[in-house]
């Protein structure tokens, strides 16, 4: 058995040798820079460590049903291989879902592709106030400003308000001891659509373990979404953005506001407020 496939590796790398190496050098260089950016993609993710396990199972598949299998003529497992291969690549799919939707939306949040936001200064405005107070007074925050990708599936989990944004309206939301206090606000076009909003809670292990569930919720949010998600610490009064599946902490009033004008498109300084 071993020799039979000893020799169906070396068989396999004549073939190699055959073709030119200036060709092999770019069809290698073209699958490194592939393989590179979707670990890139993945990194710091729960689909890097699933890649590892699904790229495990294909090299073992590879190895019995391809070279054990066809060398030693078991026919019965050689039928079943195309149908596990397909298993496998759609099961991928499903596993890779999350994965593949966030890939999908950063290639539709192309810079050539965006349409200019319409949140107007009176929107960044009354946040930053409101904030400002907030922080201050250490009460916990959760504020969602739809981009892109639609937010009416959150929407649907809290309470209707379609009111216009003001400081007066996210502070009694927010305020210890109210109905909505606990969970997030949705902010789409300039309005507020809901408060008591659940946002789903990330499944990364790599947040810092400091952080609560109000934390856990806004990097969940940036993950399945292009949403701005704005925090405020109950404990400490920390101003944080999470983006993209990430958060970013320290920020004051002013450079949120700077950060927010940026990010929606209403300032052209490139430069982050962040501190």
């Amino acid at each position: 058995m071993w020799q039979n496939i000893a020799r169906s590796i070396i068989g396999y790398l004549d073939r190699v040798g055959a073709y030119g190496w200036a060709t092999i050098a770019v069809e290698l260089m073209v699958i490194g820079i592939i393989v590179y950016l979707v670990l890139i993609f993945l990194q710091e993710t729960r689909g890097l460590r699933l890649l590892r396990g699904l790229l495990l199972i294909l090299a073992s598949v590879f190895l019995v049903l391809k070279v054990m299998a066809g060398r030693m003529h078991l026919e019965r497992i050689n039928v079943l291989a195309n149908p596990l291969l397909y298993g496998l690549f759609f099961g991928s799919l499903v596993v890779f879902q999350p994965e593949l939707r966030r890939a999908l939306m950063r290639i539709g949040e192309a810079r050539w592709l965006r349409r200019l936001i319409s949140e107007s200064e009176t929107t960044i405005q009354a946040i930053c106030v409101s904030v400002k107070y907030l922080s201050a007074h250490k009460i916990g925050t959760l504020i969602a400003i739809e981009r892109q990708v639609s937010l009416n599936t959150v929407v649907e989990s809290g309470v209707r308000v379609d009111a216009v944004i003001t400081p007066e309206l996210l502070k009694t939301i927010f305020w210890p001891g109210s109905a909505l206090h606990d969970l997030g606000v949705v902010i789409q076009e300039g309005r507020v659509t809901a408060a008591g909003c659940q946002f789903p809670l990330t499944e990364t292990d790599d947040l810092d373990s400091t952080l609560g569930s109000r934390h856990r919720s806004a990097v969940g949010l940036s993950e399945d979404c292009d949403a701005i998600v704005i925090v405020v610490s109950e404990e400490t009064g920390i101003i944080s953005i999470a983006m993209d599946g990430k958060i970013y902490r320290g920020y004051t009033p002013e450079t949120l506001e700077r950060e927010l004008r940026k990010l929606l498109n209403l300032d052209r300084d490139n430069g982050r407020g962040r501190n």
